[in-house]
């Protein structure tokens, strides 16, 4: 495991500072016998066993001398931390590790563990050893809290350790809850700060920095507010000094928006005076091209290098909108009411129509964070802090880019099997899409990549700011529905038929009321008003009548959801019903009431008890959102055990043997890393996933495959480099002569313009025709295909994708979401297909995936799925060139390169 197969990593520590986590270096001889001799005679102890301070100078010297593996920890520039991994035999190494005193209790050891682990995954080692004095409390907690499988032996007071470096769901989780846990206290200086500076004001009381200080105060910031000018600018009513050292008490968070050009002075001059967050609005980097991009490295850079968190730049700003705190440090007028919902946005003009849309809607909002270029704070860390924050009740994501979709992933479901969690992603446009050679990668578009993270995730995809606002609304106001029925209730019948058909389009349900509760209804209805569903309480209805409707309506049980719409007409004053619904509301607050009014604009949403929108469509789609939403989360209930089990469980041998046999297929691969059915199922048998039948070359190997299957068969050329066979005339089904194979080979040879063609023979197969596949996205990863197959699949377009790692139910989610799926399950009569046989399929494409990053492109179309197994027909395969497949372990956000004007 030598150097370079270790990296350098920006990390968090557990009370949220910021440490550098790198390979060690020839020169850090000194720094590290220093270490040796700094740490107290107990910590001395505890890693050799003895007191002799010479035998620290010694390994030093070895693991300098020798090149062994290992890393180191450095806080503000200073290493304080060692840890090593000297290999002991094949597929194993004898870790180590000496944390200075001072920083115990910080995490280290266990960050230490989770990159050491990952670059021996890396070079093939499986186990790590350690020996631990029994009395080591911390480091035995390291190893039994990380969440690897490991076993333990004592002997004479001493604990043997042995670790398996393999990732586990465990193991997952528990770098996921720490990596919590440290942005957490890592933002809250920014997310809750008690004391702002704000820098770049100028004196003519123009610009960005005045706007900016002018919406805190008039938002009404609770906490200590002052300027930073260092020509001593007067400004009434504020304490002003020349620099951050000058505050006199600490500061939390600095808000910058002097000229780019100025921002790293700013910024040095904060981290100097130990602010720990800062919020870059000004605009000059990135975005500006290759100069600009330049300047935003060296300001990553500084912000890491000196441990502070940074926000932007060419951001709108930052909103903490607890009444404890109220601080707008934004150019937005806009203040949005105060409430649970949490928004991270890459756009500021975003960010200014989410708090307008808030204001008008009645959304509460408790924290707004502009992303901007995300220099260093990014959606994931925002992600990770808001989780577990007790404050927040939702939150609300405007992307632009997955800077690690994989975590993005992660965190979401984690996030969204407790709370709603909703997202916008922008560029999503068909212009993004790539061709392919199979079907698999032709479909894989940059909106389908997002799609399937958010399927599985949990995340609640919408379409728009808007839609992402009424959304919110409806998740953070009203209690989730217990299914997809929902009852409309108008006093203008056209507007009830006009609610139901957007209720049918957003895949929710009008079920016939009953008998029984059409009755009950007709007692308060006038004339000719219908009560069925949508129910027509009629223009003239009062206001007790109409809600003793909506009442009979939620406590039927027969829906679950209601949507009122109420049209004000010169019949009646509408403001007596609105308060009878209010009661009705507080009354039966378990079932969804939403509301649409016409004509009824005196209505503050802010402060009514009940949840109103603007429009119709408006709140049917929401309401579809949150039906869907709870769909996922009932699934998700069920299947959480499932998912904790290992759904492929393989040796780190066994991973390399696969490995290899991907690299000896792309050293013989022809063009484009295309692998010929034949040689193809060497690897793809491992995953039970090579094609049906045999491959045969020449005229008379084929004729004889052909006797030994039995007629009729099927003839397709197995040569890697023939892509579409079919509109060349190089398949033929239904053979059922020997005659008639000499002359489909013959054919062959004569399109393809050589002998001995290489041709898969196959005995008929007939049953439900499926499509199932991968392609390796660079932003995404493996995303995975299943679909309607054959000549279907580029005419129904029928399909959907997932991201490993892939569970059955996930699988079965998918399946029963295509419409292709009543013919599985068995059409008019017919027998149902094997669908369990499928399942298997795509878990064994989602894990070649996942063990085998050289694998670009997998494509089994057909697969014909029988009511007693799964026949795949056609197999395409290819490799191109990969690292690791491993997801990288806990860090912050890569710095970006630096780049030259």
């Amino acid at each position: 495991m030598p150097e370079q197969a270790m990296s350098s990593a920006d990390v968090l520590l557990t009370d949220g500072s910021i440490a550098l986590l790198r390979p060690v270096r020839p020169d850090d001889g000194p720094a590290l016998h220093a270490l040796h001799h700094q740490v107290s005679d107990e910590n001395y102890r505890m890693r050799f066993f003895g007191l002799e301070r010479r035998t620290g100078d010694e390994y030093v010297e070895h693991v300098l001398r020798d090149n062994t593996p290992a890393m180191v920890l450095e806080v503000h520039g200073r290493i304080v931390a060692l840890a090593t991994a000297e290999a002991t035999g094949p597929g194993a190494a004898e870790v180590a590790f000496l944390v200075e005193d001072g920083h115990h209790g910080q995490g280290i050891g266990s960050l230490l563990l989770e990159h050491l682990a990952a670059a021996a995954r890396d070079r093939g080692i499986s186990t790590f050893e350690a020996e631990v004095l029994g009395d080591n409390y911390p480091m035995l907690g390291v190893f039994t809290d990380a969440g690897y499988t490991f076993r333990r032996g004592t002997a004479e007071g001493v604990v043997t350790v042995r670790l398996d470096t393999r990732v586990t769901p465990n193991s997952s989780a528990a770098a996921d809850a720490r990596d919590r846990r440290a942005e957490a206290r890592s933002l809250h200086p920014m997310l809750y700060p008690r004391s702002v500076a704000v820098i770049g004001v100028r004196r003519d009381g123009s610009g960005i920095g005045r706007a900016v200080l002018d919406a805190i105060r008039a938002g009404g910031f609770t906490g200590r507010l002052c300027v930073i000018h260092p020509a001593g600018l007067r400004v009434e009513g504020l304490e002003v000094h020349s620099s951050f050292a000058d505050v006199p008490e600490p500061v939390d968070l600095a808000v910058i928006a002097v000229p780019a050009e100025k921002v790293l002075a700013a910024l040095e001059d904060a981290a100097d005076a130990g602010v720990p967050c800062a919020v870059v609005i000004s605009s000059g980097f990135q975005e500006l091209g290759a100069s600009g991009a330049a300047l935003q490295w060296e300001l990553a850079g500084l912000a890491r290098s000196r441990g502070i968190r940074v926000v932007g730049p060419n951001c709108l700003g930052v909103v903490s909108n607890s009444p404890e705190i109220r601080l707008n440090a934004t150019f937005s007028p806009s203040v949005p009411p105060t409430g649970g919902l949490a928004v991270a946005t890459q756009s500021g003009g975003v960010g200014i129509v989410m708090s307008d849309l808030a204001r008008e809607l009645g959304l509460g909002i408790g924290s707004l964070v502009s992303l901007g270029n995300k220099a260093d704070v990014s959606g994931n860390d925002l992600l990770a802090a808001w989780t577990d924050d007790p404050q927040v009740s939702a939150a609300a994501f405007y992307l632009e880019s997955f800077g690690n979709a994989p975590k993005f992933a992660r965190l979401a479901r984690r996030f969204a099997e407790h709370k709603p969690l909703l997202a916008v992603v922008g560029g999503r446009s068909v212009g993004g899409q790539r061709a392919g050679a199979s079907h698999t990668a032709a479909a894989a578009t940059t909106a389908v990549g997002v799609t399937a993270l958010f399927a599985q995730a949990g995340v609640i995809g919408c379409d728009d700011a808007e839609d992402l606002a009424e959304a919110a609304l409806i998740l953070t106001r009203e209690p989730l529905p217990r299914g997809d029925r929902i009852a409309v209730i108008s006093n203008a019948g056209g507007m009830g038929v006009l609610a139901a058909d957007a209720a049918a389009e957003h895949r929710l349900v009008l079920p016939e009321l009953s008998a029984a509760t059409r009755t009950r209804l007709a007692a308060h209805v006038l004339g000719t008003a219908g009560t069925s569903n949508p129910v027509d309480a009629g223009a003239g209805v009062d206001a007790e009548a109409f809600a003793a409707i909506v009442e009979e309506v939620m406590t039927s049980g027969e829906v679950d959801s209601v949507l009122v719409v109420l049209v004000a007409t010169s019949l009646a004053d509408p403001h007596p019903a609105l308060q009878a619904l209010a009661a009705v509301r507080s009354r039966h607050a378990e079932v969804p009431l939403v509301l649409v009014t016409h004509g009824i604009e005196d209505i503050d949403p802010a402060t009514s008890p009940l949840t109103r929108f603007r429009s119709t469509a408006g709140a049917v789609r929401a309401m579809g959102r949150a039906a869907r939403y709870a769909a996922w989360l009932g699934e998700r209930t069920i299947e959480t055990a499932t998912d904790a089990e290992p759904v492929h469980d393989l040796s780190m041998i066994e991973l390399s043997e696969r490995r290899a046999i991907a690299a000896r297929l792309l050293d013989a691969a022809g063009h484009g890393g295309w692998v010929g059915a034949g040689a193809g199922a060497e690897l793809l048998g491992k995953y039970a996933l090579a094609a049906v039948g045999q491959v045969a070359t020449g005229v008379e190997e084929v004729a004889q495959a052909a006797q030994e299957i039995g007629f009729p068969v099927a003839l397709k050329v197995a040569d890697a480099d023939v892509i579409h066979r079919t509109e060349r005339g190089l398949v033929r089904v239904g053979v059922d002569s020997v005659a008639g194979v000499r002359a489909a080979v013959a054919s062959f040879a004569s399109e393809l313009g050589y002998r001995d063609v290489p041709v898969l023979v196959q005995g008929m197969v007939a049953g439900v025709e499926m499509v199932v596949g991968v392609v390796r996205d660079p932003t995404f990863g493996p995303l995975v295909m299943v679909g309607a197959g054959g000549i279907n699949t580029d005419v129904l377009l029928d399909r959907t994708y997932m991201l490993p790692p892939v569970h059955a139910g996930d699988v079965r989610r998918a399946l029963r979401g295509l419409r292709c799926w009543p013919l599985l399950e068995g059409f008019r009569g017919s027998v149902p297909a094997d669908i369990d046989s499928l399942v298997e399929v795509v878990l064994q494409v989602a894990a070649l995936a996942q063990d085998v990053p050289e694998v670009a492109e997998v494509d089994l179309n057909p697969v014909i799925v029988t009511p007693t197994g799964s026949a795949l027909i056609d197999v395409k395969l290819r490799l191109e060139v990969a690292g690791s497949g491993a997801e990288a372990p806990r860090q912050l956000r890569p710095r970006p390169k630096p780049t030259s004007p």
